[in-house]
């Protein structure tokens, strides 16, 4: 198998989930089809179920979740959703890729934790949370990671501002002779 060409990925999930409308598609679009990666939309409702199938199933063994993130899509040509949850998967034993994502929008940004499949979530929702501001519902230890718990924004996300919210003028300014 071409360590790109998830193919009985596809086939496998298709069969495990027909009622689903999996919508595979690359993930950046490259000139040579053999390099293209696969990327997969999935809805939080059925998120656990077939992330729990990408990693337990022998023909997809996807025994790593090697990244979480989030995209801010405000202002983005043709984007109909606010944000996407983006998650990286690999299959060392099958030296497969692929790539899961999750969209959600303003009011509801909740997408359930993928700590119950892949522990190493952890930090990684924690992240998500912090600066885009998508919480993970049955996250254990929900927390800021990077602001202070009572921080009023998400810094990673669009619209907030360059030169930030005024969180900077709280702080001491310090110089060498007084460090």
């Amino acid at each position: 198998m071409n360590p790109y060409d998830v193919s009985l990925v596809l086939q496998a999930l298709g069969e495990a989930f027909p009622n689903i409308d999996l919508r595979a598609k690359p993930l950046m679009p490259k000139a040579n089809a053999e390099d293209e990666q696969t990327c997969i939309t999935l809805d939080r409702d059925n998120l656990i179920d077939v992330m729990t199938f990408l990693k337990t199933d022998s023909r997809c063994a996807f025994s790593q979740l090697c990244d979480l993130t989030c995209v801010d899509y405000m202002d983005f040509p043709d984007a109909s959703d606010r944000f996407g949850v983006t998650y990286s998967l690999l299959s060392i034993e099958k030296g497969h890729r692929i790539w899961a994502k999750c969209f959600v929008n303003e009011p509801n940004l909740q997408v359930p934790s993928v700590t119950c499949v892949w522990r190493g979530a952890e930090w990684l929702e924690r992240e998500v949370w912090d600066l885009f501001g998508v919480k993970f519902t049955d996250h254990p230890d929900l927390r800021r990671i990077v602001t202070w718990e009572g921080f009023g924004s998400h810094p990673l996300r669009k619209d907030y501002p360059l030169r930030g919210i005024g969180e900077r003028e709280d702080y001491a300014k310090l110089t060498r002779e007084s460090a």
